[in-house]
């Protein structure tokens, strides 16, 4: 199976990916998110210069542990360093490119206008959203306007500690899917997150003995 990109990104609940500024400091944290079993999922991340430098002003350092950046720019100069790269040429041929070489999905970290050029390019396989209980009421949008596009409902994680709601879309006709949310190490209460019973082993755990069953244990 060939490495899919992911839309995977923090938003307020009125459709915000950072402040009026760049600020994501309104992001709440939630102990139930394992973020170490999150970037396992990726070995590869590609941002627009914005988020770049939003990150580099809220005092990051551009790199992330364990995954190679790619940032797209038309005003910074092209480079390479370790972990880091910066990258004047186009994007869509660029992560197509990325796409098509073998490892791990690609983490599509931001901005919102990164992921509508990609987005229009038939490249984005996934929209995996965390819903913040914060309403910004300006800011960078998700998507910026341009052509619709419906998605396919995956999967759905509330996590009651924080009030965030995790939603995962797998977007049509890119050939990729939507992964199961795997990374929630905890059920919001500090308890290992269980799957739901079954319906029909719970009934036969409740079913009545028999009565030859119950002579037989006389």
């Amino acid at each position: 199976m060939s490495r899919q990109l992911r839309y995977q990104v923090a938003v307020s609940l009125d459709g915000f990916i950072a402040g009026p500024n760049g600020e994501f400091d309104w992001i709440v944290m939630d102990p139930a998110i394992d973020f170490s079993a999150l970037y396992k999922e990726f070995d590869t991340a590609v941002m627009g210069r914005k988020t770049y430098d939003a990150g580099l002003a809220q005092g990051a350092s551009g790199a992330m542990p364990g995954i190679e950046v790619v940032v797209f720019s038309r005003t910074l100069a092209p480079s390479t360093r370790k972990g880091l790269s910066i990258v004047t040429g186009d994007a869509p041929e660029a992560v197509a490119a990325l796409k098509a070489k073998p490892g791990r999905d690609i983490w599509l970290f931001g901005g919102g206008a990164l992921f509508r050029s990609l987005l229009d390019a038939g490249l984005v396989d996934s929209v995996e959203v965390a819903v913040m209980p914060v309403l910004l009421g300006a800011g960078v949008p998700l998507l910026p306007p341009g052509h619709p596009a419906k998605l396919v409902f995956n999967e759905q994680k509330t996590l009651p500690a924080s009030g965030i709601v995790m939603l995962s879309y797998a977007v049509p006709g890119s050939g990729g899917s939507a992964p199961p949310i795997r990374y929630i190490k905890t059920d919001g209460t500090g308890k290992k997150s269980r799957p739901a019973r079954k319906p029909a082993a719970a009934a036969k755990r409740r079913r009545p003995k028999t009565k030859r069953a119950a002579t037989a244990r006389r």
